[in-house]
């Protein structure tokens, strides 16, 4: 069982930097694959980012490819995405994920745990 809960996420303008973090309620997430994905209002949730539970493999969506990096700290429970480059179609609440495997994936409904979801704006 893992709970997870995002923060980070604020008002921003282009070409910022913003890095969101995804706290793990548990350790047991440990070796879990994780990965990142965002909504926008009257869309679906999309791909960001992800890595396996070894972190041997990590993936990108082509939008964020160069721009996001996604990490990890296990000791402290945490994953990172940190969005360089940031441009409007950037603004999403970003959801972390985690799935009971290692194996990554890139699909949303492949993943089991997910948190509420911290919101990025861009200043009009």
């Amino acid at each position: 069982q893992a709970q997870l809960v995002e923060s980070g996420g604020e008002e921003v303008q282009p070409g910022d930097s913003l890095t969101l973090s995804c706290k793990a309620s548990n350790s047991a997430w440990k070796n879990f694959a994780k990965g990142w994905f965002r909504q926008v209002p009257g869309k679906d949730r999309e791909f960001v980012a992800a890595v396996s539970g070894f972190a041997d493999e990590i993936a990108y969506a082509d939008s964020v490819e160069g721009r996001f990096t996604i990490s990890r700290d296990n000791d402290k429970n945490l994953l990172f995405v940190q969005l360089t480059k940031l441009t409007p179609d950037g603004a999403a609440v970003y959801y972390c994920a985690a799935r009971p495997t290692a194996t990554m994936s890139t699909t949303e409904k492949s993943y089991y745990y997910w948190g509420r979801g911290t919101r990025v704006t861009f200043s009009s």
